[in-house]
């Protein structure tokens, strides 16, 4: 190999290493990254911010110098997709799912999912961070796909509450959500704590599956207390059945709050 050919392929990085370095800019202010976003299509889905590369350089100005703090913890790419799993400081601590989309080789499209962080860990003295981060199983990224989109169907959409056994694995289940213990007894009490303080929370679109081997990203749509929500779930896989769950739940606010006029959603096919 020339060393022509040795510094191009050593040059070439992929679209996963592409979101970190521009998400990790935020922190270090590193003007690189902002190249890997397409300057002519830009389409943002966060509604707090306007849309395109203007939106997205205001964003970054009205950050106090230094405040910022970015760890991306977990990072996966599907077909044209790469989605992440970042512990941000972001006008406070916050936990974070990003979606971004790219064609030919640049970032077009944003979404995300951001959620507060509670001052304490959950009642099994889990966070919304820890656990385990190893990517395996890639040739079972299909078929555990099917299982969370059949979990979110069957058992967040339908109610059929009976099915837990049959999606998650009781004796090895952590669970990751800031107010719900471990186990399929932990959930019980969740969801029982909340029908007794007449809280609903309701699933009532799943607009995308996303995965990589044992690690499945689900983004649906409904409402929590009665007000319109995003819900983001992402789930770890072994032998077949839910093992670990961390999410995010986001009000979706009122159409004339929106800063740009994507919608929270609007999700094409994943091309893999």
């Amino acid at each position: 190999m020339s060393q022509q050919t040795s510094n191009t392929t050593a040059a070439i990085i992929t679209h996963r290493e592409k979101v970190v370095a521009l998400l990790e800019s935020i922190e270090t202010g590193e003007a690189k990254p902002v190249s890997y976003i397409n300057p002519n299509k830009y389409i943002q889905h966060n509604l707090a911010v306007g849309d395109g590369l203007a939106g997205f350089g205001a964003l970054m100005q009205t950050l106090p110098e230094g405040s910022a703090k970015v760890n991306v913890v977990r990072a996966f790419q599907d077909g044209d997709y790469v989605f992440t799993h970042t512990d941000y400081n972001f006008f406070g601590p916050k936990a974070g799912f990003d979606i971004f989309r790219f064609e030919d080789g640049l970032i077009v499209e944003h979404w995300d999912n951001l959620q507060d962080q509670p001052e304490t860990t959950n009642p099994s003295g889990r966070t919304q961070f820890d656990g385990e981060t190893r990517i395996t199983d890639l040739n079972k990224t299909d078929e555990n796909k099917q299982l969370v989109a059949s979990f979110i169907k069957s058992v967040l959409m339908n109610g059929e509450f009976n099915k837990l056994p049959h999606f998650i694995d009781d004796q090895q289940y952590h669970q990751h959500n800031t107010n719900i213990a471990d186990g399929l007894d932990g959930l019980s009490a969740a969801i029982e704590y909340l029908n007794a303080q007449g809280i609903s929370m309701v699933y009532t679109h799943n607009h995308l599956i996303l995965g990589e081997g044992n690690f499945v990203l689900s983004v649906s749509e409904g409402t929590f207390g009665g007000k319109p929500t995003a819900f983001y779930d992402l789930f770890r896989i072994h032998n077949g059945k839910i093992v670990e769950h961390w999410d995010t739940l986001e009000d979706i606010p009122a159409r004339d709050l929106w800063k740009n006029s994507n919608g929270k959603f609007g999700f094409k096919p994943s091309s893999s």
